[in-house]
């Protein structure tokens, strides 16, 4: 089942700004210099210029603090059902940039703010899990100043967050083929994970370098070594078994309830193969940036208007 809203606000001049961390400990990473390098120094000041533009929306301005936001429970929703674990594609970052006649940079920025708000939502009305899908392993192909800017990015934001999410009881976990990953990234990613893990107000899965395809064959893998080392039987292998494997077993509840997918996209683009078998679907025609609280809580009323039957009458 899916519910479907598609039209894309055209008008939006409001501009999300950068988020406050300790910026220079990342850019002392050399990763971080060529990511700013790679651009002309006029895109750079333009840059700086648009994301430091005040942001009114919730409002919030430049400066302030969101883990001093409270949220409280929309009138709206029910307070059961809700999902457990609220999984999202984060698509129209580039659209969002384009429309404002801004750098690609520009616009993950802006979603990197949108991620932070949808965080500090699910944690207030009680979802516990809420994986997102930041960079897909086909994404690789972009242009490499873009990769660059948005693996820098996700260090940076990481870095940011990681004291909030202390004091707000979440923990975060980052899931997908780390291979291709800077080696500073890496770094920041087992600090905050081993930081939070023992956090359980909210628990927010990152997908980085993934792909629901990688998923299921690394899961493969491992099933099949552990048949090769005489850990398992060929004859128990079952769906238990390739569940235990996949890179979701990092949490309690590995298969989404909601997948909320931004942009007007109508797919599901490889992420998640194997955990969506029984997700409510819900396509939203907003860009990713452009996602906030009453997005979500239309959503979640969606939600609560399914019927979920698993194959059931």
């Amino acid at each position: 089942m899916f519910s479907l809203r598609l039209p894309i606000p055209i008008e939006n001049t409001l501009i999300t700004p950068p988020p406050k961390s300790n910026y220079n400990n990342i850019c002392n990473s050399s990763l971080c210099a060529h990511s700013y390098s790679s651009y002309s120094h006029s895109q750079t000041n333009r840059f700086l210029t648009v994301t430091n533009v005040a942001l009114q929306k919730n409002g919030n301005s430049v400066g302030d603090s969101k883990d001093t936001v409270t949220h409280p429970f929309p009138e709206e929703l029910n307070a059961e059902p809700l999902p457990r674990h609220v999984a999202v594609i984060m698509d129209g970052n580039g659209r969002w940039a384009k429309m404002r006649n801004l750098m690609p940079s520009a616009g993950h920025q802006a979603g990197a703010e949108a991620l932070k708000e949808m965080v500090r939502l699910c944690a207030s009305w009680g979802i516990k899990v809420l994986t997102v899908f930041a960079f897909s392993t086909d994404n690789w192909i972009r242009p490499k100043v873009e990769v660059d800017f948005l693996m820098s990015l996700f260090e940076k934001t990481i870095n940011s967050e990681i004291d909030d999410f202390n004091r707000e009881g979440i923990r975060i976990s980052v899931i997908g083929d780390a291979t291709k990953l800077p080696s500073s990234l890496l770094r920041m990613i087992k600090y905050a994970e081993e930081s939070t893990k023992e956090n359980s107000r909210l628990q927010l899965i990152v997908a980085v370098s993934y792909s629901g395809k990688y998923d299921v064959v690394q899961a493969c893998k491992s099933v099949a070594k552990k048949v090769k080392d005489g850990i398992l039987d060929l004859e128990e292998i079952n769906e238990g078994i390739i569940e235990q494997e996949l890179e979701t077993n990092c949490t309690e509840f590995p298969n989404p309830d909601l997948l909320i997918r931004t942009s007007g996209e109508l797919r599901v683009s490889n992420f998640l193969l194997w955990q969506l078998a029984y997700a409510e679907l819900y396509f939203n025609g907003a860009l990713w940036p452009d996602f906030g609280k009453d997005e979500f809580v239309e959503a979640l009323i969606s939600f609560q208007q399914r019927k979920r039957r698993f194959g059931g009458r």
